[in-house]
C-alpha cells in the first residue's frame, strides 16, 4: 500500500506542476484578443466585397472557358470576355482600395492584399489577351485556336484560385473574430 499512495502523490505533484507550467507558458485568452485585435474593419469589408466579385469572376471565366467547346459566335464571346473584364477591374479597383488600406491592415490582411496581387495582375493579362484574340479573330475557326483557349482555361483557373484564396482569408477573419470575442468573455469570467 505505501507504494500506491507514493504514487498518488507523485501523479498529483506531477499534474500540479503541468498546470503550473501551462498557466505561465500560456497566454490568456484576453491577453491574446488585445494582442491580435489590430484587424482593420475597413480592409474586412474590401475583402468581403472582394469574395463575392470573386465567385463572380469565377463563375463567368468557367462559363467563358466552357465557350471553347460550343459552335457560339464571335459576339458571344465578346460579350462574355467583356464580363468576365469587367469582373477583373472590379477586382482591381478593390485592390486598389485595400492598398490605400494597408498601412492600418494587420499583418495577416497584408499578407492577403500581397498574395491576391498577382493572380489578379494575372488575370487581366490573361482577359486582356483573349480581348485581343475575338477582336483581331471574328471567326469560328480562330476561337478555338489553342491559344485563345490557354488564356481562357488558365483565366478559369485563376478565377477559381483567386475566389478560393480570398474565401479562405474572409473565413479565417471571421473566425479569428469569434475565437477572439470567445477569449474575451472567457477571459472575464
Amino acid at each position: 500500500m505505501p507504494m500506491n499512495n507514493h504514487l498518488k502523490a507523485s501523479y498529483s505533484l506531477l499534474t500540479l506542476v503541468l498546470l503550473v507550467a501551462a498557466y505561465f507558458l500560456i497566454p490568456s485568452a484576453g491577453a491574446y484578443a488585445q494582442t491580435t485585435a489590430a484587424d482593420s474593419e475597413k480592409v474586412t469589408k474590401l475583402f468581403s466585397e472582394a469574395k463575392d466579385e470573386a465567385h463572380e469572376l469565377e463563375l463567368d471565366a468557367e462559363h467563358m472557358e466552357e465557350f471553347t467547346r460550343s459552335g457560339l459566335t464571335w459576339e458571344s464571346h465578346s460579350w462574355k470576355i467583356n464580363e468576365v473584364r469587367e469582373h477583373v477591374t472590379e477586382c482591381g479597383r478593390l485592390l486598389a482600395k485595400l492598398h490605400d488600406a494597408r498601412e492600418k491592415a494587420s499583418p495577416w490582411q497584408q499578407k492577403a492584399i500581397d498574395e491576391i496581387e498577382p493572380l489578379l495582375k494575372e488575370l487581366a493579362t490573361n482577359t486582356q489577351s483573349a480581348i485581343d484574340h475575338v477582336t483581331s479573330n471574328k471567326n469560328r475557326v480562330s476561337l478555338r485556336a489553342a491559344d485563345y483557349e490557354g488564356y481562357l482555361a488558365a483565366n478559369y483557373a485563376v478565377a477559381r484560385k483567386l475566389a478560393a484564396l480570398i474565401t479562405d482569408y474572409v473565413d479565417y477573419g471571421e473566425h479569428k473574430a469569434e475565437f477572439e470575442r470567445l477569449g474575451e468573455k472567457l477571459g472575464a469570467a
